[in-house]
């Protein structure tokens, strides 16, 4: 019963799910490494910006691919008729809009370096943004990507789109595990040296 919902056969759906996990596992690594042993730097001629800059490009190339080939699954899937109402696609609007004002608000709040992980760079910021969105929600990036798995799945009514929307939450829940510890102890040393 479940199959009639979800083509299990297509290789798009695959494909998706290795990306969704892909992302995060990389720039958490690439991140890691430029911290450690300051790579990126090195490759930029010893200039953090320009590396930061880079690893920036990258993210925001690889999500857009991710996107796509999610869009590219999605048409590849049974749809749900009871999901195909204007109420749904209301709804889909609304979360979609909900979605971007956080994830572009965050990146607007932080710039460039504070949203391409430019801490992992020593690029650090003087103090935690807290202002809007940050007060809304915590990480507001990750829930605004979120609700625009949502919004998108509920647009093209799939059942498989809300499924690997929950594979996307899951995936950021795991990568912020990871994250926020590492940016923590990152802003402590900061505050060691001060002292």
């Amino acid at each position: 019963m479940f199959t009639e919902y979800i083509d299990f056969s297509q290789p798009t759906f695959y494909y998706i799910i290795a990306h969704i996990f892909f992302n995060p596992l990389f720039w958490n690594t690439v991140a890691r490494a430029e911290y450690r042993s300051h790579i990126l730097t090195k490759l930029a001629g010893g200039n953090a910006y320009y590396g930061c800059y880079a690893l920036a490009v990258t993210i925001f190339s690889i999500g857009i691919t991710r996107d796509a080939l999610y869009a590219l699954a999605l048409g590849n899937q049974p749809t749900f008729a009871p999901l195909e109402t204007p109420l749904v696609q209301g709804i889909a609007v609304v979360l979609y809009a909900v979605g971007a004002t956080l994830v572009l608000t965050s990146m607007y709040a932080l710039g460039v370096t504070g949203t391409y992980l430019g801490d992992y760079f020593g690029i650090l910021m003087d103090a935690r943004v807290t202002g809007f969105p940050f007060n809304v929600c915590e990480n507001p990036m990750y829930v605004g990507s979120t609700l625009n798995f949502l919004a998108t799945a509920l647009w093209h009514a799939s059942p498989a789109g809300l499924l690997l929307t929950v594979i996307v939450y899951v995936v950021y829940l795991v990568a912020l595990e990871f994250e926020g510890p590492f940016t923590t102890m990152i802003y402590a040393k900061k505050n060691e040296k001060k002292e």
